[in-house]
């Protein structure tokens, strides 16, 4: 009898409670049948279907097929062959699993859970035709429904969250599993795996779990301690980049909140640690993933503030184009967009500022954001991204209030003030002063008739700024606006 690892959001063998869990079952076997081997396969599911009804961007696809190849590679090398299937749609695996596992004679099958509700549904459904599955949780530091208040209940608010988030963290031993010994020989390389599905090039970022563990020990050892004070500049290398890893489990959040106390072993009680404001990151990824198990309708498209889903939105098609594309006339919008289509990644606070836009300034749902996003993200992760959606646009939870608006200039002027962001991704404002960078109807109110050097430069300003287009909306209206029709958030 045989031993099977399922892989889903997991591509690691470093802290991987089911690797090991499959592993120890299978020597267990050894001491109750001594004459047998401890076999163990592991199995990986390439569902394209399924993934493109979930807007799961082509770029996040490339870069699973990437750590699926190498995690094919590192479990040969413990004696464990990778089954790569495809199977369409989640419903596949219920008419396809009991057979593989009779056909393969597996005893038991050890995986991940995941918090998403069709995930979750799915591994229920197996379990109810009896088939021998393990769930283990691992997916969070502390596991969904461990953090709640004086009434059991889950926090509504992530202030509250967090601290007792960082309590019971404190409490724990956060000790990331080590990698275990073979369980056989080595296999030989296997194959190159190519899925069967659309993808877009994800080269740009490095493959693998050294390479992940590598961005993180150089984030803790030289960026965390300066990343409260530089972590909102887009133009700055200062936030980690290990969300995408983080996005398909190629490195656990417990081994970043490891390698973080590692260096400031304070940091999830001492609020002064240089380490509080990225463990705080991290607080943030786990309240958002314990609500979409505490509230399943956030995996249906709902807003969590139920009154959200009546906004009337105006949902222009032209304006939401333009938002895509980074032609809105708001250079920092148009500069967030553009790094989004261009790497498949975007700034957090850009993430923030173009949300705010979309949803506030030109009263577009957040829904349209939120899958535009899935779609060209390689971290795209339903938790955070319907989290953060929701954040901007005052339906969610503890989200910000209906009545705040971003100031695009302000944000702009603030958060990149020489435009060394904006000028990257909007080369065609890069030889503008900086007033008309970060104030796009600058140019509009220069008068022609001034003294000739005001002139020639008002010519040169309009001649440079010719192919960028004007701001499509003015704040102060927008913003008016959006109060206006967002105030039944609070009725």
């Amino acid at each position: 009898m045989k031993t099977l690892i399922w892989f889903r959001q997991d591509l690691r063998l470093a802290d991987n409670l089911a690797v090991c869990e499959a592993f120890a079952f299978a020597r267990q076997q050894l001491t109750t049948k001594p004459d047998s081997i401890a076999q163990v396969e592991a199995l990986y599911i390439v569902s394209p279907k399924q993934w493109q009804s979930h807007d799961v961007a082509p770029i996040q696809i490339d870069f699973i097929e990437r750590h699926v190849n190498i995690l094919a590679q590192g479990l040969a090398s413990l004696g464990v062959k990778l089954n790569v299937v495809t199977l369409p749609w989640f419903d596949d695996v219920m008419d396809w699993m009991p057979g593989f596992i009779v056909d393969n004679q597996f005893e038991q099958i050890f995986a991940s859970q995941e918090p998403e509700f069709n995930e979750r549904k799915r591994d229920q459904q197996l379990l109810d035709i009896g088939l021998p599955i393990t769930f283990v949780a691992q997916d969070c530091i502390i596991n969904a429904g461990e953090v709640n208040n004086l009434s059991g209940q889950m926090y509504k608010v992530f202030t509250p969250f967090s601290k007792k988030w960082r309590e019971i963290a404190a409490s724990k031993m956060i000790a990331p599993l080590s990698v275990p010994a073979p369980i056989g020989a080595a296999l030989p390389i296997p194959a190159t795996i190519e899925f069967d599905a659309t993808k877009r090039s994800s080269k740009l970022w490095r493959a693998g779990e050294g390479e992940a563990k590598r961005i993180l020990d150089q984030f803790c050892l030289n960026k965390i301690q300066e990343y409260q004070l530089e972590r909102d500049f887009p133009a700055l290398d200062n936030t980690s980049k290990l969300s995408p890893y983080l996005a398909i489990g190629v490195i656990s959040a417990k081994q970043c909140l490891a390698a973080a106390l590692n260096y400031y072993p304070e940091g999830l009680v001492d609020d002064t640690s240089p380490a509080k404001t990225w463990i705080n990151e991290l607080a943030w990824r786990e309240f958002y993933r314990h609500l979409l198990v505490a509230f399943p309708r956030l995996s249906k498209g709902k807003s969590f503030n139920e009154k959200g889903d009546y906004v009337v939105w105006r949902n222009e098609k032209t304006e939401f184009a333009a938002w895509c594309e980074g032609r809105t006339g708001f250079p920092i919008v148009d500069a967030a967009m553009r790094q989004l289509n261009q790497t498949g990644w975007m700034h957090n606070r850009l993430r923030m500022v173009v949300a705010s836009f979309l949803t506030k300034h030109l009263l577009i749902d957040w829904r349209w954001g939120e899958r535009y996003f899935r779609q060209q993200l390689i971290d795209g992760d339903l938790a955070a991204n319907n989290g953060g959606w929701q954040w901007s646009a005052g339906t969610g939870c503890d989200a910000q209030p209906y009545f705040r608006v971003f100031n695009p200039m302000n944000q702009s002027s603030k958060f990149d003030p020489d435009a060394s962001f904006i000028k990257k991704y909007v080369p065609e404002l890069k030889n503008l002063p900086l007033k008309a960078i970060h104030q796009p109807t600058y140019i509009e109110r220069f008068d022609d008739s001034r003294q000739d050097t005001m002139g020639l430069f008002t010519e040169k300003l309009v001649e440079n700024s010719s192919v960028y287009p004007s701001p499509i909306v003015e704040h102060s209206s927008a913003r008016k606006r959006a109060i206006e029709v967002l105030s039944s958030l609070k009725r």
